[in-house]
């Protein structure tokens, strides 16, 4: 039976329960704390109520409900709908449990994308059984992670959690995952801190995770990974299995990852503000560490520069070898990714850079990536196209993308419920790039081209930085 990586949200039920042991006394600070090794039978009787006494007020069910359209062709024959009933066939409500936590008083709320991702109402629930409806402030697919805001509060102050700094976690640091799974209520968990900067998951963008074996299962997506001071310290998102449940190798992002989401919504921004570098990287192969007379294959290789960025600007060139972020190490693009993204915005960050087998320093601007209009644009006409919502491709689009500035093409933003270009398989972000061996540069070109008379078409896209043509059929 093959693994699979699971998303930790849960279709039609989530929650989490149960209590352990504790191997050090928690102190106020994080930073602080001591870290001692059992050694007798008496240090392990110790509880961890005092911690989830704390924290699990905070924790909440979060539930989002979305309307399927399945709507049966042949209720329009009046035989099926006399046999069959006027139900068969019609909308049904999809539901799924999730978890979250509050991360202001006012009612703000940390969960991830994957648990509201199309839906068409999200509630939550407290531990004291409370429902609130709750707004989508924000959402960010790059990190897997959404903002809700509680509606209707009537002045109230929640409980909530602070975050603590993931960077001081280390490997065999004991921890606590809360949330909802498989929707049995609220439920606590025990574990340490198995690995950390897990860069080869697949889970979303930012590729930069903490690894637990606290139990995790459907329904813990969005819920936290507190500390030994009741700190977040991760946002639980999956879980790598062969069954579907837990089998002790589950993921969070990391606290100083989700601030930067928070710290958007808090300013009333419906998208992620993250600094800009401008170029484009690849990880650096045994061959390439050894042709750059590198010790070891860590780094990330600059393989492209886009004039007029911050990387431009700073003077790195296509060749170089980035190995440390602020003095902190990078060993692949996903940790640069990472270091990178979570400096704040405004400053420089000092880039360790490897340049003909001499390292030195490159100071960087952080700095958001320029602002241009998006051009949105729904494909109409009866093509393998229709019901997509497209865009041009900025500067901001391409970072996210992974794609080089030389790359022209539209972005697939949404496509349409039972749309002709949801049957052809069309996906959010998906980018086009040719049809029928013309090139697509703009939203109209892709608009002309769909109104075309072709029996069978030729499509190039590129899709997470990979170029696919297939040939559809008209």
């Amino acid at each position: 039976m093959r693994a699979r990586l699971i998303p930790t949200g849960l279709s039609v039920l989530c929650a989490a329960s149960v209590l352990c042991w504790l191997a050090a006394s928690p102190t106020p600070d994080a930073a602080a704390q001591t870290r001692v090794v059992p050694s007798s039978p008496a240090d392990v009787r110790l509880s961890f109520a005092p911690i989830v006494g704390r924290t699990a007020p905070a924790v909440v069910t979060v539930s989002a409900a979305k309307v399927v359209a399945n709507r049966n062709p042949l209720m329009d024959d009046p035989f099926f709908r006399r046999f069959f009933g006027r139900e068969f066939g019609e909308p049904r409500e999809a539901r799924s449990l999730g978890s979250g936590v509050i991360v202001d008083a006012s009612g703000l709320v940390v969960t991830n994308n994957h648990v509201v991702d199309g839906a068409d109402q999200v509630k939550i629930s407290l531990g004291d059984r409370r429902e609130f409806d709750v707004d989508v402030v924000l959402k960010d697919a790059r990190t897997d992670l959404a903002i809700l805001r509680i509606r209707d509060t009537r002045g109230e102050r929640f409980p909530v959690l602070e975050f603590g700094n993931s960077d001081e976690m280390q490997v065999g640091d004991m921890v606590l995952a809360i949330g909802n799974p498989f929707g049995v209520g609220q439920t606590v968990t025990h574990g340490i801190v198995s690995a950390l900067a897990r860069t080869q998951v697949g889970i979303s963008d930012f590729q930069f995770f903490i690894q637990t074996d606290a139990a995790i299962n459907p329904g813990n997506s969005g819920g936290p990974l507190v500390d030994m001071s009741g700190r977040i310290v991760g946002i639980n998102t999956a879980i790598f299995s062969r069954s579907g449940g837990s089998q002790g190798v589950g993921f969070a992002i990391p606290a100083n990852m989700v601030r930067v989401v928070v710290a958007s919504a808090m300013t009333g921004g419906t998208a992620v503000k993250r600094p800009w570098l401008g170029a484009k990287l690849q990880a650096v192969t045994a061959d390439i560490a050894e042709k750059f007379g590198l010790k070891r294959p860590a780094g990330a290789v600059v393989t492209n520069v886009t004039p007029a960025s911050p990387a431009a600007r700073a003077g790195l060139k296509t060749g170089d070898v980035i190995v440390s972020v602020d003095n902190q190490a990078v060993d692949d693009p996903n940790a640069f990714d990472y270091r990178f993204v979570t400096r704040p915005l405004g400053g420089q960050a000092q880039l360790g850079v490897v340049r003909a087998g001499r390292e030195t320093k490159v100071a960087i601007a952080l700095e958001t990536a320029p602002e241009v209009p998006l051009e949105e644009l729904t494909i109409r006409a009866r093509s393998p196209f229709q019901g997509l919502k497209i865009v041009n491709l900025t500067t901001r689009l391409a970072e996210q993308l992974r794609v080089g500035s030389s790359v022209e093409g539209v972005v697939v933003v949404d496509v349409a419920d039972g749309a002709l270009a949801e049957r052809y398989g069309f996906q959010r972000g998906d980018l086009v790039i040719a049809v029928n061996n013309e090139s697509v540069a703009r939203t109209r070109d892709l608009e002309r081209l769909a109104q075309g008379s072709a029996r069978r078409w030729s499509v190039t896209i590129m899709r997470g930085g990979q170029q696919i043509t297939a040939e559809l059929g008209g």
